[in-house]
């Protein structure tokens, strides 16, 4: 592939309403999120002191969050595919896992009042969350929309259109979550696949997602330079094995602690 023109790429609207919108949208949810996890923390005060490091963890994803969505690298993600791909890796893999390992839905059952935890736990409990968190149905969203994205038009109208970007971001980010959440998920999950089902599903997303950044490699997207689409997908090979890396530790480690005891209670009565 050639040198293609950027200038059509910028559609986004740099300075204009729907993207000042957009931004505002953003700005607010995050906002929205921070508080409402601090009124949470406040909420609970008086029962077992909450782990610092999962607090740290929620606003440094949503620090990602905001940063792959707001500002200097968002703007840059418009005319360049390695910013885009940095902040890929921010909204999709980076930015959920820290926000997955920061347990919001055991902070909200701490907090709210026995009623309202009761419907909560209730919600987790309805087919629609069970489907949508199977880590099979999870992995498909996430590496599919990336193929559907990355191998047709999409990723070049989205930068025309500021309502593709933000249902094509919005897709990025949640699906990252719930695939983080069928396979590393700390809060409560009525539902939680086998150890075998999540590592054989992680093992296949992390070969899949391996052959689409080399395939990126070979055959940048529409309107992107030769250079531009290598790096991108270098960003996106080797940021996504780290990510990859941190979850295969972290499923085998909460496996460990998850048989532990029942194994030490095994070798008690033998």
């Amino acid at each position: 592939m050639g040198e293609h023109d950027h200038s059509d790429m910028g559609g986004a609207g740099h300075g204009s309403f729907a993207w000042v919108t957009f931004e505002s949208v953003v700005v607010l949810a995050l906002l929205g999120a921070a508080i409402g996890y601090a009124l949470a923390l406040w909420a609970s005060r008086g029962r077992r002191p909450w782990p610092v490091s999962r607090t740290v963890m929620w606003y440094l994803g949503l620090g990602c969050v905001g940063a792959a969505l707001v500002g200097p690298l968002a703007t840059a993600a418009h005319t360049s595919f390695t910013a885009h791909m940095v902040g890929h890796l921010l909204l999709g893999m980076v930015g959920p896992l820290l926000l997955v390992l920061a347990a919001p839905v055991t902070v909200a059952l701490r907090a709210l009042p026995a009623p309202a935890a009761r419907s909560l736990t209730r919600f987790l409990r309805t087919p629609v969350v069970r489907v949508l968190t199977h880590p099979v149905v999870a992995a498909g969203l996430n590496i599919g929309g990336l193929w559907v994205l990355y191998t047709t038009d999409l990723y070049l109208r989205m930068h025309s259109s500021t309502l593709i970007y933000a249902l094509v971001h919005a897709h990025i980010f949640l699906a990252g979550y719930l695939f983080t959440v069928s396979i590393v998920g700390v809060d409560p999950a009525p539902h939680r696949a086998s150890m075998r089902m999540r590592s054989a599903v992680l093992i296949v997303f992390v070969a899949v997602h391996s052959i689409l950044a080399k395939r990126l490699y070979a055959h940048p997207p529409a309107g992107t330079t030769i250079a531009d689409g290598e790096v991108g997908a270098q960003v996106m090979y080797y940021g996504g094995d780290v990510v990859d890396v941190i979850m295969i530790v972290l499923l085998f480690a909460g496996h460990y602690a998850a048989t532990r005891p029942r194994a030490a209670a095994l070798a008690g009565h033998a």
